[in-house]
């Protein structure tokens, strides 16, 4: 068998999905979805993707549970909630619920919660006025944490926190 020649294997469209594919996981972590939906922009043909990404998957190098647990710790680690989380999991295709979000419990979430209150207004020792615990409030559910997680951090205080 003749070894093909670099100028026909860049034009096999396996060869170029292939390629592709391996280049954005050697990145960082994707779902398949989002995998997929790159290599469908660069007008490579489903019938072409889909095996490609099952070897992938066979291989290892794609999981769909390992870029859920990596981009769930990220998140966690930027401030955001458990909701919000979840959300941005299932807009990448990822329906399963990583380990390190079923492992972090409700506490664990409000201290995240007054964290990310206290970096972005501060805690004071005083009571809120109700327009700020609106606005900070809102910035909580905007970063994806429940009611009670936000109700708890709004009631925390600064010597609470210490």
């Amino acid at each position: 068998m003749a070894p093909k020649n670099s100028k026909s294997e860049h034009q096999d469209p396996e060869y170029k999905a292939r390629s592709v594919a391996l280049k954005l996981l050697a990145r960082r972590e994707h779902s398949r979805q989002e995998l997929r939906l790159k290599l469908m922009q660069r007008k490579l043909a489903p019938d072409v993707i889909d095996p490609v990404l099952d070897d992938y998957e066979q291989e290892g190098w794609l999981d769909d549970a390992r870029f859920a647990d990596v981009y769930a710790r990220q998140r966690m680690d930027l401030g955001y909630g458990p909701l919000r989380i979840e959300s941005e999991l299932q807009q990448r295709g990822v329906f399963q619920r990583p380990d390190c979000l079923q492992a972090t419990t409700d506490q664990q979430w409000a201290e995240r919660a007054i964290e990310a209150r206290r970096r972005r207004f501060g805690l004071s020792a005083s009571a809120l006025e109700w327009s700020d615990k609106v606005r900070q409030a809102r910035f909580l559910a905007q970063r994806g944490y429940t009611g009670e997680q936000a109700e708890r951090a709004l009631d925390a205080r600064e010597d609470a926190a210490d």
